[in-house]
């Protein structure tokens, strides 16, 4: 990423949404929706813009399950991690994207086109067990089922 490019951004949610600590969230989810995650030099760069500690930007970062401290795949896949949905077979449809990706929770692929993370409760617990893919919810999921969702994304 360009570092002029994040300084820009950066400069037009600051000036949208203000300096104000409670939009410090809004404005790291919108430079993860621009450039994909929150490296270490935007952590720094949002850091000087509102006027906090480097590791205070980077524990509100690191503690949203879907904000990403680290680059991921095109296609982020987060399995529900409550007990809900443990009790509805989540262990079994884990396995069955783990199989079908060739890699293992909290990795990425290496053509760097999926990742597979936990996220906590999704609000599907009467229908779980319960992924995402990137911003689309998916419920009432069976092994077989999972697969053919990430499929669908190839």
């Amino acid at each position: 990423m360009l570092r002029e490019t994040l300084l820009r951004t950066l400069d037009d949610l600051v000036g949208r949404y203000g300096k104000a600590r409670e939009n410090l969230l809004p404005v790291l989810q919108d430079l993860q929706a621009e450039f994909g995650f929150l490296g270490e030099e935007t952590i720094n760069e949002v850091a000087r813009a509102f006027g906090l500690s480097q590791t205070e930007v980077f524990s509100v970062a690191s503690f949203y399950h879907f904000l990403n401290t680290q680059e991921k795949g095109k296609y982020v896949i987060r399995i529900c991690r409550t007990i809900s949905c443990d009790l509805r077979d989540k262990a079994n449809v884990l396995r069955a994207l783990e199989s079908e990706l060739g890699i293992k929770m909290g990795e990425t692929t290496r053509d760097k086109k999926y990742s597979l993370d936990y996220a906590n409760c999704m609000g599907t617990c009467d229908r779980g067990p319960s992924m995402m893919v990137n911003d689309r919810l998916y419920a009432d999921l069976s092994p077989s089922k999972a697969v053919d969702i990430i499929r669908s994304y190839r």
